[in-house]
């Protein structure tokens, strides 16, 4: 069993997939060629934004995205501690701090309201400048967009959506990818949208931003290849993994809808067993993972163990909050500064989600949870 089936959905694609793969063979044009170009128009199109500026990976789409911005040393910028190490690590690459929030114990993203309380302590404390947030759709699921951008006008500060794991969900019929300032999303290949390697893609209606981000993706380029005008990176997405991309972007509604509804099933039957997800109305997730809450940490080793004898691959995430990594040691953080991440990174853990999960496997994988608990 496959915690991401990758292999069958090439079955289902591999004709398409060589034929896209042998035009660029054919074409001889590696970086930026025509399917970039395609692939971009493509994304604006699907989560409705004017610009989709592809990028080398899903951190390289948020540190670009924070250099087009302007960052500086002291500039704080609020990111929840329970998500992947790229988020905080993306601030503090383009040159700001990361200042981290607490979520929300239903959703797991961002909680609003300790997002206030961190900016004012940040405001109180005056050793760093609010600049910005970056919500993270964990999981996902989009995050509250209507009550952090009402944290965001209260005091000037731009969002940045970390969509990594919600690219083509939704929020009051608003798709992942559109909300805040500026937007970015991974194509690492475990993404419900993934290539074959990495690469990611940065979103956004300012035309302004798009250019100095356009301009940052390739070393700060100006008006041509030898006229560098500011610090960049060298960011560019190649063609073989826009072809991918391309073909299976053809698949990508049908394959939200089916993982919605593999979640639902799993719902159905774990649901008063364990914490089930919690998909708020209005909200659409991409399943990204299927994450569930144990008791406690004893239960989840219990259920991991009898899983594993099973032969079913499971996932934790993620077992050290970012407050308390080791690389954010100087920042100050303790244990129970942010009590919701830290009960999280003992209790959660996540369950095969692919759209190609048979009835079979399901079945097996609840019957094996019931019978350990």
């Amino acid at each position: 069993m496959q915690f991401i089936d990758l292999r069958t959905q090439f079955e289902r694609i591999e004709d398409d997939v060589r034929a896209r793969i042998d035009a660029v063979l054919q074409s001889q044009q590696f970086i930026m060629g025509p399917p970039v170009i395609e692939l971009e128009e493509r994304l604006a199109a699907f989560a409705g934004v004017r610009h989709a500026l592809s990028c080398s990976s899903g951190t390289d789409a948020l540190v670009i995205a924070l250099m087009a911005l302007g960052l500086e040393k002291d500039d704080a910028v609020f990111v929840p501690a329970f998500t992947f190490f790229a988020s905080a690590e993306s601030v503090t690459l383009a040159g700001g701090t990361p200042v981290f929030v607490d979520v929300d114990p239903v959703t797991f993203n961002l909680s609003p309201s300790s997002l206030g309380r961190a900016v004012d302590d940040t405001l109180a404390a005056g050793r760093l400048r609010p600049r910005g947030i970056m919500p993270v759709d964990l999981f996902g699921q989009p995050a509250d967009y209507r009550a952090i951008e009402e944290v965001a006008r209260a005091h000037g500060l731009f969002v940045i959506e970390d969509a990594a794991q919600g690219f083509g969900g939704s929020y009051h019929g608003r798709t992942a990818g559109s909300f805040g300032t500026v937007a970015a999303t991974s194509f690492f290949p475990a993404k419900p949208l993934g290539c074959y390697g990495d690469g990611g893609a940065i979103f956004t209606d300012d035309d302004d931003l798009a250019a100095l981000i356009a301009s940052v993706r390739v070393h700060g380029q100006g008006a041509d290849k030898y006229d560098n005008v500011r610090i960049g990176l060298n960011g560019r997405l190649d063609s073989l993994q826009a072809a991918v991309l391309l073909s299976k972007l053809d698949l990508f509604e049908q394959e939200i809808a089916e993982r919605n509804r593999i979640a639902a099933a799993y719902t159905h039957e774990l649901e008063g067993l364990l914490v089930t997800p919690t998909v708020p109305d209005g909200l659409v997730s991409t399943w990204a993972q299927y994450t569930l809450l144990a008791k406690d940490a004893d239960e989840r080793s219990r259920i991991l163990a009898a899983l594993k004898d099973k032969g079913v691959p499971t996932a934790v995430y993620y077992t050290t909050p970012l407050h308390l990594s080791t690389a954010y040691a100087a920042l100050g953080y303790h244990e129970g500064d942010l009590p919701v991440c830290e009960d999280l990174s003992r209790r959660a853990f996540s369950l095969p989600m692919h759209p190609y999960l048979s009835e079979t496997d399901l079945v097996l994988i609840t019957q094996t949870i019931r019978e350990c608990l």
